[in-house]
């Protein structure tokens, strides 16, 4: 999904007042977009040359389309919560529209407005529930054992905790970039670190950096390093 793309997207939104068909996976497409980009800025040498800034450029104007393409549909999503609520007429076919995400916000505020109208309008005891989830160790189909708690720690008959027999993939530890503490000696352009992140750095900020950017800065005289830390 190309930024000209989306903005045609977003330009058709603006010019009606109903939702536009969209395809399922606009914003997966975006996202996609968005880390392909990305990793052209990680190829490239020089972060802060030419070539580097156009594709920041360009993932910043991805974002902020993103952004508003979500905005405009979500209102237009909450008049027809609305419209709905107060009995009025409303195309069901903007409802047919709805990407599978913004049709679960559609129905949830709905039933969320329905529930507001019967305790404020129709005096219904307002009752609020805390629901917890149990830890589910078995199958959904298969229940628990009924065994008291002492019996399963039991540490006299030598027994072991329970282990769950589903196997847990655990989480990917995330990428930690080293970094340093620099003080900026001058106004600076907006730039990706290698980390992803866009930084907007003024003279006189004192900030963390990666470590790669902060070497880079350094050698040109824009910053002053600090510090390094791990």
């Amino acid at each position: 999904m190309k930024l000209d793309d989306l903005r045609s997207i977003l330009l058709s939104e603006r010019e009606t007042g109903r939702l536009t068909s969209v395809a399922p996976d606009i914003f997966e497409k975006g996202h996609a977009e968005l880390a392909a980009i990305t990793k052209n800025v990680y190829a490239i040498d020089d972060p802060f040359s030419d070539d580097a800034r156009a594709l920041i450029d360009e993932t910043l104007a991805i974002r902020e389309t993103l952004q508003d393409i979500f905005a405009i549909r979500s209102r237009k999503i909450l008049a027809l919560t609305m419209m709905h609520a107060e009995g009025n007429y409303y195309d069901r076919e903007e409802v047919k529209r709805m990407i599978p995400p913004e049709k679960a916000m559609f129905d949830q505020i709905t039933a969320a407005i329905e529930q507001c109208q019967e305790v404020l309008l129709h005096n219904a005891p307002h009752v609020t529930r805390a629901t917890i989830a149990p830890l589910a160790l078995y199958g959904e189909d298969e229940a628990a054992p009924d065994v008291p708690l002492g019996e399963l720690y039991d540490e006299d008959l030598g027994g072991d905790l329970p282990v769950p027999t589903s196997s847990t993939e655990m989480p990917k530890s995330p990428i930690v970039h080293p970094c340093a503490l620099v003080r900026v000696l001058q106004d600076m352009e907006t730039f990706m670190g290698v980390d992803g992140r866009i930084y907007t750095l003024s003279k006189g900020d004192i900030v963390t950096l990666p470590e790669r950017n902060a070497a880079v800065l350094y050698e040109r005289n824009i910053v002053l390093n600090i510090n390094l830390c791990k």
